[in-house]
């Protein structure tokens, strides 16, 4: 589901830009370190920020990032000219990465999803996608909206969201295990329970 023009508004702003930079990615670099090189994928990244941040403080050496509204990725293009040789975001699904990018099975380092997976009705199947193309090792950094704010009377009012079967923060993490994506002890919630941030590993099954 794409976001409304006042979610679109909410979190292109500075002060989402400054959460983004200065808790939640330092939060994921704390939990799951650096990428230093390694080749990350993102889901729905919005204007860019994210993947800018990707870049410039995670290390990531290229970044695949897609995004279902044609308006964000030309914003995302715009922003991240000057990575131009190591990004590239195209127009796509969550759900079929393979569509937009041609991303095979276990072609990335990282996958990202900056509260992205909230808005996406079959958020099961995007977890499903993430996992596929996730080499084994390679980690899910993630920051999410759980079902206790989206419960919220203010976010049910401005909002525009799927209405059923949002997860909780342990459905969330449960689902992750279901995939063989292996969290253990990095995560945390904020704001309560309303938020969800952490950093889960694909399961190597050559490893002792």
């Amino acid at each position: 589901m794409l976001m409304n023009a006042l979610e679109s508004a909410a979190v292109n702003n500075p002060a989402r830009r400054a959460l983004q930079r200065f808790y939640e990615v330092r939060w994921l670099t704390r939990l799951g370190g650096r990428l230093d090189g390694g080749r990350a994928v993102e889901i729905g990244c919005g204007s860019g920020y994210g993947t800018q941040l990707v870049v410039e403080r995670m290390g990531a050496s290229s970044v695949d990032a897609v995004d279902p509204d044609p308006r964000m990725v030309v914003r995302a293009r715009r922003r991240l000219r000057r990575h131009a040789n190591v990004v590239r975001v195209v127009h796509g699904d969550a759900l079929d990465l393979a569509g937009a990018l041609g991303a095979e099975d276990g072609s990335y380092d990282a996958a990202f999803d900056f509260a992205v997976v909230h808005h996406i009705e079959d958020w099961r199947s995007a977890l499903d996608e993430v996992a596929r193309v996730l080499r084994p090792g390679g980690r899910f950094y993630f920051v999410e909206v759980t079902s206790a704010a989206l419960a919220r009377p203010t976010y049910r009012r401005l909002f525009d969201h799927p209405e059923h079967d949002r997860f909780a923060a342990g459905q969330f993490l449960a689902e992750l295990s279901r995939r063989g994506l292996e969290v253990g002890p990095r995560w945390k919630t904020f704001v309560g329970s309303d938020y969800l941030l952490g950093v889960a590993r694909r399961a190597d099954p050559t490893a002792e």
